[in-house]
């Protein structure tokens, strides 16, 4: 064989071997086989689909985060006053969003919403493969795929969560209504301003509840899903502001598309350009003291704390924005602009607490705590840790005539009864000794109950406390809401105990409301999930009968009319009635006052802005002397009633009463003859400038059964005209303007340490 044989024999055995290991291949790769591959794996994909079907349930709750929403707290009026909690979302019913509403988010993300399974298999694939090349979040997922994703997953980009949503969302569309699905996507998805949903949504962008939005806002709060944060009108650029107008047309387009709007309608919608963004509200200012005391009466009223602060609650509150307003601009006039700690150190020192109350459904309409967070953390109206001072006095007086206590003499007690207003007089009948001194040491002879109260007479309050039996008078105390820790001694008779603004506030609303119990509330309504709290009612039993409640409301307008308040408080267009106090050595100071609408506790408080809080002197505050109830906390009261009232000259008190002071008198009292007889009626000492004898002409007789004396004449102070005398906490005593006082019987040289 020659090399040309051997050569073509060659290459004819290459081209056998080729031609074998094409047609191998060829038989490798038939239709068919590819066709049963193709086949096998789609059947594999379907076992595997619906393995995971059966597997995968949906999850009986939604997601922590998902759940989470604010509390949301607001005035009597309905107006948000404040926001709390981790989350800004609060969730509404489908009732509330407008249907045209409803359908600019169908129309924006997902047009055959109404028909669809609950998946976009299309743009879910789509989705898939995406994130298998890592090109990140992709669009395409339905309304249903959204809900589920935010209430049910997270929001991780992983193939496993892709497939967990397609399976959930397959059996949420067949267990949930359309409309159930459609709120949970608007109630759960996020919308930029850290507004989660769509009530938090209607707030952050155009102020008002969801129920208020027309299709315009509507449309831009749907546009806004797409991109929150570059579609915010207020902070996108030119281009973003662009897009965000060319979606909120697509949303307008297509709802006419559906027919949900007509095309008339389209064309008279403009684009509503949401408001600049403004701080969600929140607990700063006296807010934050509003919302404390609203959060610490519904957890004493079984409400579970931890779920709580979960969120979801809806808290109506009481406070009436407008007297909140008043109340506030009233401290500011009366006090905060005396006050210059960089003048004087002690006006540092001053805190003033306040809270108002509307008596006949014992609702608290305004509250003053203090500076706000983060300068004042403890709320004045609620702290209870000063002395009520001579404001307790009262207290006293309503004991005595509701446990019918007589005199040492055996004379009943009444605001005619007379008593022995001698300074330092030695209490008879007490279990230890005690001989208080009158403020500024007066002497007042012979004095009735009504003039005592006028005055604030320490003397007679520490003789009427032992005459009615301490222990009755702590009882009569707690049962107007007074705190049980009371130590029942001789110096509780003149206020040493603690009390906040509140308890008093409350005390002297049951007054107001003729004896029924008054226990001042923040809150008027919870709820929780469509679910009322319920709560108890502020306006409790009888616990004063009706003439003693009303004998010491007409007691107690004589205090405004001719006594300690009557610089401040008289001359209103409105009838009040009201007492003063001062504490030992001027660390509290205060004035609770009503009318037949608002009860209202003012009390000035000495705290050391640098001494860790510790009480101390609010002598000097405002560049005066001592501060008096009658002074500051009266002024505040007065401006603060005003303007509450509107100007208004109000009702008048209905009393069923013939005694006191806003009793009419027929005739001018005359001295007794004898201590055994109580003026009747007809001879109660006026509590008016006009009818009330100064303590130098009261009657003689004596309560404590000591014989009858002469009519004193006591030594007018210096520059009391009219021979006029102090008082026991301050303003005008008798006929002529007196001098400050102290309602502990202290003076300033510390004439009473015992209360300190």
């Amino acid at each position: 064989m020659g090399r040309a044989d051997a050569r073509r024999a060659r290459q004819g055995s290459a081209r056998r071997a080729k031609k074998q290991k094409k047609g191998g291949i060829r038989r490798f790769f038939t239709w068919k086989k590819i066709l049963g591959t193709f086949l096998g794996a789609c059947l594999l994909g379907i076992c595997a689909f619906i393995g995971l079907y059966l597997y995968v349930d949906v999850p009986t709750e939604g997601n922590d985060q998902a759940k989470l929403q604010s509390n949301v707290f607001k005035y009597a009026n309905g107006k948000t006053l404040a926001r709390s909690g981790s989350v800004n979302r609060e969730t509404v019913k489908i009732e509330q969003v407008p249907k045209e509403v409803q359908h600019a988010f169908v129309a924006a993300e997902n047009k055959t919403f109404y028909q669809d399974s609950g998946v976009d298999l299309k743009g879910t694939t789509r989705g898939i493969l995406n994130t298998l090349m890592g090109h990140g979040k992709q669009g395409g997922s339905t309304i249903t795929q959204q809900y589920v994703k935010n209430y049910y997953l997270s929001q991780e980009q992983t193939v496993s969560r892709k497939l967990q949503e397609i399976v959930i969302s397959l059996k949420v569309d067949q267990k949930l209504s359309k409309n159930d699905i459609l709120l949970g996507y608007m109630n759960t998805s996020y919308y930029g301003r850290g507004a989660y949903g769509i009530q938090a949504a209607a707030q952050a962008y155009y102020g008002v509840d969801v129920d208020k939005l027309s299709v315009s806002q509507g449309a831009y709060l749907a546009s806004l899903l797409q991109a929150p944060s570059q579609y915010d009108w207020s902070a996108a650029t030119p281009d973003g502001r662009t897009r965000v107008k060319a979606r909120w047309a697509y949303t307008l387009d297509n709802m006419v598309e559906m027919k949900w709007l007509s095309p008339a309608d389209r064309k008279k919608q403009a684009f509503k350009k949401p408001h600049d963004p403004k701080p969600l509200p929140g607990l700063s200012g006296q807010a934050s003291y509003i919302i404390d005391e609203a959060k610490r009466e519904l957890f004493a009223h079984g409400v579970d704390e931890k779920q709580f602060e979960r969120g979801g609650w809806t808290i109506t509150l009481g406070i009436d924005k407008k007297k909140q307003q008043a109340l506030e601009k009233s401290v500011k006039r009366k006090l905060s602009d005396d006050l210059d700690p960089k003048k004087r150190k002690v006006d540092a020192d001053a805190q003033l607490g306040a809270t108002s109350v509307d008596p006949s459904s014992g609702r608290v309409v305004a509250m003053y705590g203090g500076e706000g967070y983060p300068k004042h953390y403890r709320n004045n109206a609620t702290r209870a840790d000063y002395q009520p001072a001579s404001t307790f006095k009262p207290l006293i007086l309503a004991s005595a005539m509701e446990n019918n206590a007589l005199t040492q003499s055996g004379l009943p007690i009444t605001p005619n009864t007379i008593y022995d207003g001698s300074n330092r007089r030695p209490v008879v009948g007490g279990d230890r000794p005690f001989a208080p001194p009158n403020e500024d040491q007066r002497d007042y002879g012979k004095i009735s109950t009504q003039q005592a109260m006028n005055n604030s007479v320490n003397s007679v309050f520490a003789q009427m406390g032992a005459d009615v039996g301490l222990d009755k008078v702590k009882k009569t105390a707690v049962s107007l809401g007074m705190g049980t820790n009371m130590d029942v001694t001789p110096a509780m008779t003149l206020g040493s105990m603690g009390a906040s603004p509140l308890q008093m506030a409350g005390a002297y609303a049951t007054l107001d409301n003729h004896g029924k119990k008054v226990t001042p509330a923040v809150v008027v309504k919870a709820e929780h999930n469509d679910v009322e709290q319920p709560l108890p009612d502020p306006i409790g039993e009888q616990v004063l009968s009706r003439h003693t409640a009303d004998t010491l409301t007409s007691v107690l307008t004589g205090v405004v009319n001719d006594g300690t308040a009557s610089e401040a408080v008289k001359n209103t267009a409105y009838e009040a009635a009201g007492k003063t106090g001062t504490s030992d050595d001027n660390k509290s100071a205060w004035f609770v006052g009503y009318t037949p609408k608002l009860v209202t506790a003012v009390g000035m408080f000495g705290e050391s802005a640098k001494a860790g809080s510790a009480q101390v002197t609010l002598k000097g505050t405002g560049g005066g002397g001592r501060v008096n109830g009658g002074g500051y906390p009266a002024r505040v009261w007065a401006d603060y009633t005003e303007a509450a009232l509107g100007g208004s000259t109000g009702a008048e008190f209905d009393l069923e009463t013939d005694l006191g002071a806003g009793v009419p008198p027929t005739s001018t009292p005359t001295p007794s003859d004898t201590p055994s007889t109580t003026p009747s009626p007809s001879q109660t000492p006026s509590g008016t400038p006009s009818g009330s004898p100064s303590p130098s002409q009261t009657p003689s007789g004596s309560a404590s059964g000591g014989p009858p004396t002469p009519p004193t004449t006591s030594p007018s102070g210096p520059g009391l005209p009219n021979g006029g005398t102090t008082g026991g906490d301050n303003g005008t005593g008798g006929n002529g303007n007196g001098g400050n006082g102290n309602a502990t019987g202290g003076t300033e040289d510390n004439a009473f340490p015992n209360l300190n």
